[in-house]
């Protein structure tokens, strides 16, 4: 069995070369299965299935983190790179949008100030 930490160490074309040897293995496994083959080597399918599954997704892991790098302090970032969040938060303003006044408002608030009142008791 291959572990994730172990692969994170290989390059990508090692990485490659592994998957390829590995697809071959399931194949030839398949094929055993069909000709009625042992039953160890119909047991061992499903561990070459999960690793073959770890070394793309450690792969994948890799493309992505190298395009991250890639695209670090870019004015744009591909969509697969942004931030996922929901519909409706990647639309809504941001907050210094948000808290912006009109003109208008600027006006009215300098001609209209909050009124202090000196309360004695």
């Amino acid at each position: 069995m291959v572990k994730a930490y172990e692969l994170r160490s290989s390059t990508s074309k090692e990485l490659m070369n592994q998957l390829d040897d590995m697809k071959n293995e399931l194949a030839q496994l398949r094929v055993a299965k069909v000709a009625g083959g042992a039953a160890s080597k119909l047991a061992k399918i499903k561990f070459v299935r999960k690793n073959v599954a770890r070394v793309l997704t450690v792969y994948n892991q890799k493309q992505k983190a190298e395009a991250r790098k890639q695209y670090k302090g870019k004015k744009y970032l591909p969509k697969d790179l942004r931030p996922k969040k929901t519909r409706a938060m990647r639309r809504a303003l941001k907050p210094e949008q948000k808290w912006m006044k009109t003109p208008k408002q600027k006006q009215v608030a300098n001609n209209f100030p909050m009124r202090r009142y000196a309360v004695s008791m």
